[in-house]
């Protein structure tokens, strides 16, 4: 028998326009392979939401539920391969919505009891960092640069420092600089400095970066930080590039074709060049990504307390966008909490 069930969700209903809906809903029969969730946190991916947000993302239609990194308890659920059961808590790919059927394969994984639930969602933005340590080829000692230091660039330098690199984060805000410090980042740059290329060689003994990731997206820093590299190096891709820009390309081609210029190689680092599950003829996968950072978190050695500046009720979504769109100093990671 179909229940009515009441709903809340967050609605971008025109352009620069967010707000808290609350619906009623038939209560569906679950269907195999799916789980009725109760979110406890969602986390805002400030990049992808604001871009949906402007009416530039041609896949994202108005009126639309944004999101997609969350921690949820099960409500319901049939038998699953995983044993997960009502009560428990799991990070999924999950919008910002108070219930919601979501399915049960893929990235659907229990949170472990040492986990803080709080700081779970931020799994999602994790990952997305990781893929530019797992397609690098950084070493123990090598050194490398991140530039744009918001939550994915700042997890990106954490997980290089990891992986055995000193790292030297590029930023044109003072905040997000001083934040990557609080994270352990020991040399953060000003973006806007004339002299940062002679900062880098210093930094380097003359030799440069080994890998620069990209993490602002914009074109133009990627092109802009090609000198910085050592040769043999690599340009890691890992901000989605937005918007336009013209340059000479061959002189920016020239950079990986002539030994004179480098023989940079270039690198793509979009999360979904791996499978989401795990698959016995490839090593990573978006699941077996989450369960590292899971550790990563739990343990201390991936920070994301100094990252949250923001949690916040659902019905103040409008202040939420809106701060992370004109305050970006001071609104980094925000949470909605739905309890």
């Amino acid at each position: 028998m179909n229940l009515s069930m009441r709903n809340e969700q967050i609605v971008f209903t025109a352009p620069w326009q967010a707000e808290l809906q609350r619906i009623e809903q038939r209560r569906e029969p679950l269907a195999p392979g799916y789980a009725l969730v109760q979110k406890r946190f969602t986390l805002i991916s400030p990049g992808t939401e604001l871009a949906c947000l402007s009416g530039g993302e041609a896949w994202f239609s108005m009126p639309g539920i944004p999101g997609y990194a969350a921690v949820s308890e099960v409500v319901e659920i049939g038998e699953n391969e995983a044993g997960i059961a009502a009560g428990d808590l799991v990070f999924h790919y999950g919008k910002h919505v108070r219930y919601e059927t979501v399915p049960t394969s893929g990235v659907f994984i229990k949170i472990p009891s040492e986990l803080d639930p709080r700081l779970a969602p931020f799994t999602r933005m994790a990952t997305v960092a990781m893929t530019a340590i797992r397609v690098s080829s950084i070493e123990l000692g090598d050194t490398v640069a991140v530039t744009g230091l918001g939550l994915i660039g700042n997890m990106a330098a954490q997980l290089a420092a990891l992986q055995g690199a000193k790292v030297i984060g590029v930023d044109l805000s003072e905040q997000r600089m001083r934040l990557a410090e609080q994270c352990g980042l020991a040399l953060p740059l000003h973006g806007g400095d004339e002299n940062i290329k002679d900062a880098i060689k210093a930094a380097t003994g003359g030799v440069g970066v080994a890998a620069l990731i990209e993490a602002t997206g914009v074109p133009k820093v990627a092109v802009d930080g090609l000198p910085w590299i050592a040769p043999f190096g690599e340009l890691i891709f890992l901000g989605s590039p937005r918007g336009e820009y013209q340059t000479n390309v061959t002189d920016v081609f020239n950079y990986s074709h002539l030994i004179g210029r480098g023989c940079i190689t270039f690198k793509g680092a979009h999360e979904w060049r791996f499978p989401v599950e795990p698959d016995k003829f490839v090593k990573h996968s978006l699941v077996r990504n989450s369960r590292v950072v899971f550790e990563l978190i739990a343990s201390g050695k991936l920070r994301i307390e100094p990252l949250i500046s923001h949690t916040l009720k659902p019905e103040d979504a409008a202040q939420a966008y809106d701060g992370l769109r004109s305050r970006k100093d001071d609104y980094t990671g925000v949470l909605f909490d739905w309890s």
